[in-house]
């Protein structure tokens, strides 16, 4: 019972991510009210400024691109996972056949079975692991891509509409009023 407690408590690597986590969102936080509190106090003498908010999520699920970089990925990977799905039907097969016939075979060979069903198993989950490692990798690269994508569409919109100010990370509350994610989407349609 103790060896599962002890795995369940993150390790020192994860506890440094983390804390580094917190301290980003923490600095970013900090960055971003002084950047609205500075342009507050600058502008209010001046002008009235104006604010914008996008739910960045909503933006990268809406995104066009997103069905193209998924149709991509699918594409790319779709030998791989068919193989995979292969292998595992195999496997079963192999297992049922075992289940059926062992009580026929001598412990010897049904032994042997088990092994190479058990190495057989243990080669899948490798290769299944690898397989979801090589689609989490690239799904990052395509969502770094277009990130950059959303970025020059945020810039592109506020630009052409004058605004001072555009968030979309750390927000606590916004209103309706001040979502802009609609039409940032619009504009990411015309981003190549």
């Amino acid at each position: 019972m103790m060896v599962n407690l002890i795995k369940l408590r993150p390790s020192s690597l994860e506890w440094e991510l983390i804390s580094n986590y917190y301290n980003e969102q923490e600095k970013a936080m900090k960055k971003i009210f002084f950047t609205i509190f500075l342009i507050m106090t600058i502008n209010t003498t001046y002008a009235e400024i104006k604010i914008g908010f996008v739910r960045i999520n909503e933006i990268l699920k809406q995104a066009p691109q997103t069905a193209i970089s998924n149709k991509k990925l699918e594409k790319e990977f779709k030998s791989k996972t068919d193989k995979l799905k292969k292998s595992i039907v195999t496997l079963q097969t192999k297992a049922k056949s075992l289940e059926k016939n062992g009580l026929t075979m001598d412990d010897a060979t049904r032994e042997s079975k088990k092994r190479e069903l058990q190495l057989a198993q243990i080669d899948i989950q490798r290769s299944e692991r690898e397989l979801k490692e090589d689609i989490n990798l690239r799904r990052r690269e395509e969502l770094n891509t277009l990130q950059g994508k959303v970025n020059l569409a945020i810039d592109k919109f506020a630009q052409k509409e004058k605004y001072d100010l555009i968030l979309y990370q750390g927000v606590a509350y916004t209103s309706d009023a001040v979502d802009i994610t609609e039409e940032v989407v619009k504009v990411l349609g015309s981003v190549k």
